[in-house]
């Protein structure tokens, strides 16, 4: 294996896990803003409620739990996808 190869292989699958923790970041960052308007309160608290829920549904019940699974879960795509990119570039070139 050569050293390209592992290097793309740990980035993509770096960038591919934190992608869904920063984007699970910044919409509860924004619902916590945006409970912070006096009509909008009820509706941020809501919905970052449904949202924890639904983190708590892959973590068996820990939010936190299931934001790392839904992101160890997207790494392990971003570094199949990768390793199958780099397989048919090589069987192209050789072609």
């Amino acid at each position: 294996m050569s050293p390209a190869f592992i290097r793309s292989l740990l980035l993509t699958s770096t960038f591919s896990f934190a992608s869904p923790l920063v984007l699970i970041g910044i919409v509860l960052a924004l619902l916590s803003a945006i409970a912070q308007i006096p009509l909008m309160t009820a509706i941020a608290q809501v919905a970052a409620e449904k949202l924890l829920q639904f983190l708590a549904v892959f973590g068996s019940g820990d939010s936190f739990q299931g934001a790392l699974v839904i992101g160890l879960t997207c790494g392990l795509v971003g570094a199949l996808f990768d390793a199958y990119a780099f397989y048919r570039h090589q069987n192209l070139r050789d072609s």
